[in-house]
């Protein structure tokens, strides 16, 4: 196959002092999984002809690490030229060469057109469960908007942006929203991901929810926003604990017994917001980076791989 080694054993690295480029947190999530599972999902990536390229599993763990710190595609091509602790995360010896930002970009672009984003999420998470990790205890199931990457079209244009057709328009508060709506289902007390998907700001909160119940959850909590007798139906058929909040009427007020059940689904429901906050300030995610749903859905899913590898560190430590 057409795939560079990288990683041999050269004179330079002999010479380094013990613990040069040392990043502990690094060699525990790269030691955390099997990642010769990946490996072999990412196998049709790799170039059958003509010069070799990089190895798939190398440049995903570069995606990666674009995610943690936050690097665009030059900044990652700047780290990896010149990180060592970013190298061998990545496998990459002194000697070798690293990929540029075009590289990169074409990488994550056949990340999101064959789907493959989503499957690394959902390898990571198959293991994360054989490990233990995810209690199951309950599924918090909330979504968040995030702007969209382009301008928002003028009111002469309409709804429907030319420049980004699948961004969508939705009011918060009092105020008009232009962009995406990311929806999440997240493990009560892990605090690990174990879905996602992502759709126009315009689709409503509660379309995507039942997509989202895992199946093997005690309990699931969600807002007001998705209360539905059908939904609570569903739980009940399934035995899954109902946790929806509440929503009253104007003709149908709430009662006393369900304004007691809203104070107490209240603060369990609302820890699926460190899950946003995290997104939206470790990650830097109050914009997406791309235009349409294919390329920001893949770059939602490796969100949720980074968050989930380090959240799974952490648990671990």
């Amino acid at each position: 196959m057409g795939q560079r080694r990288i990683g041999q054993g050269s004179l330079a690295e002999a010479l380094l002092r013990a613990g040069a480029g040392s990043n502990r947190r690094l060699e525990r999530i790269a030691g955390l999984i099997d990642w010769a599972p990946m490996e072999r999902l990412l196998a049709p990536l790799r170039a059958p002809t003509g010069r070799p390229g990089y190895p798939p599993l190398a440049l995903f763990r570069a995606l990666l690490l674009a995610q943690w710190y936050q690097l665009s595609d030059p900044g990652l091509e700047e780290a990896l030229a010149d990180r060592l602790s970013f190298r061998r995360f990545c496998g990459f010896g002194l000697d070798d060469g690293t990929p540029d930002e075009t590289t990169l970009c074409r990488f994550r672009g056949a990340l999101a057109e064959r789907g493959l984003a989503g499957a690394l999420f959902a390898e990571l998470n198959r293991q994360l469960d054989a490990r233990g990790l995810v209690l199951k205890a309950g599924t918090l199931i909330d979504a968040t908007l995030v702007e969209a990457a382009v301008a928002r079209p003028p009111l002469s244009e309409g709804e429907v942006s030319t420049k980004d057709p699948q961004a969508g328009f939705t009011r918060r508060g009092q105020r008009s929203f232009f962009g995406f709506k990311a929806h999440v289902a997240v493990d009560l007390g892990s605090d690990l991901i174990r879905d996602a998907v992502l759709t126009g700001a315009d689709v409503g909160d509660s379309l995507a929810a039942d997509g989202l119940i895992q199946g093997d959850e005690a309990a699931v909590f969600m807002d007001k926003a998705y209360d539905s007798a059908p939904r609570r139906e569903a739980l009940a058929e399934a035995g899954i604990a109902d946790g929806i909040m509440h929503r009253g009427h104007a003709r149908r007020p709430l009662t006393a017994w369900q304004r007691w059940m809203n104070t107490a689904l209240a603060p369990i429901r609302g820890q699926v917001e460190r899950t946003f906050g995290t997104l939206k300030r470790s990650y830097g995610w109050r914009r997406v980076r791309y235009r349409g749903l294919l390329r920001n859905g893949a770059h939602l899913h490796l969100l949720c791989t980074a968050m989930n590898l380090r959240r799974a560190e952490r648990l671990l430590a």
